[in-house]
């Protein structure tokens, strides 16, 4: 018996499963990359590879994945195709492969790539440049998994600051959006507007005087009232509703 199997045993306890991560980008050299890294972390395991939206539709109807980093510029499918068509399956298949809690995060080469808006629109996570440092990859596939954590690395709200105007154009989920803030209790919109700063719920616990427990109770009340997946989807909202402003 090994030594960490006997220590887990001991204890009385297994260890948790590994956070199982799907790569999909159509460059080998960056997958076998990313994959290395990932694969180095005890609580990170790549499940799954693609080339293209396509491949990784395919690949994830047979293999279940908590966290797809996904690239965004692909030949056949691209990222954004790619990402509304596996949160829409997820959503409608709780019990399958994909999974009810798939999260995405969109890779690019490009800083404030309005591209990379639409991918976050269409259900992503997150938003990540290719060239970021090691431990913010491997945070972010944390930081997306856990759901209720900060949103994510500063491309995102620098993304979100310089695409702002394009946010609030008036659309029908624009619409949408402004009636579900409203109906929001005041409590609520108070805490709905210190996510949309980007705070964790240790953070807004201490700034209202609140347990962390209540925080997280109010947290999950605003996603199900904005139709939110994640906090990321909640902060798309703010900006769109002028909540937060850049």
């Amino acid at each position: 018996m090994s030594g960490a199997l006997a220590t887990a045993t001991v204890a009385g306890r297994t260890p948790p499963a590994p956070i199982r991560v799907a790569l999909v980008d159509d460059q080998q050299l960056v997958r076998g990359g990313f994959k290395m890294l990932i694969n180095s972390q005890p609580d990170l395991t790549v499940v799954a590879e693609a080339g293209n939206g396509h491949e990784a539709l395919q690949a994830l109807s047979a293999v279940r994945a908590d966290v797809v980093l996904m690239d965004v510029r692909m030949p056949s499918m691209d990222g954004l195709e790619a990402t509304a068509r596996l949160l829409e399956r997820s959503a409608g298949q709780p019990g399958g492969p994909a999974g009810a809690d798939l999260k995405v995060v969109v890779l690019t080469t490009f800083d404030l790539d309005e591209y990379a808006l639409s991918a976050i629109r269409a259900g992503a996570s997150g938003f990540l440049l290719k060239d970021s440092p090691p431990e913010e990859l491997l945070e972010a596939i944390r930081t997306v998994y856990r759901g209720d954590a900060v949103i994510a690395p500063s491309t995102t709200r620098r993304l979100l600051d310089h695409v702002a105007p394009l946010l609030r154009e008036p659309t029908a989920a624009v619409s949408r959006h402004t009636a579900d803030v409203g109906r929001l209790t005041p409590r609520e919109r108070e805490v709905f507007g210190l996510i949309a700063q980007g705070l964790s719920n240790p953070e807004i616990a201490a700034s209202l005087y609140l347990s962390e427990a209540t925080v997280k109770t109010h947290v999950g009340h605003i996603l199900a009232k904005l139709g939110a997946r994640d906090r990321v989807q909640a902060v798309v909202i703010a900006y769109e509703t002028g909540v937060v402003a850049p």
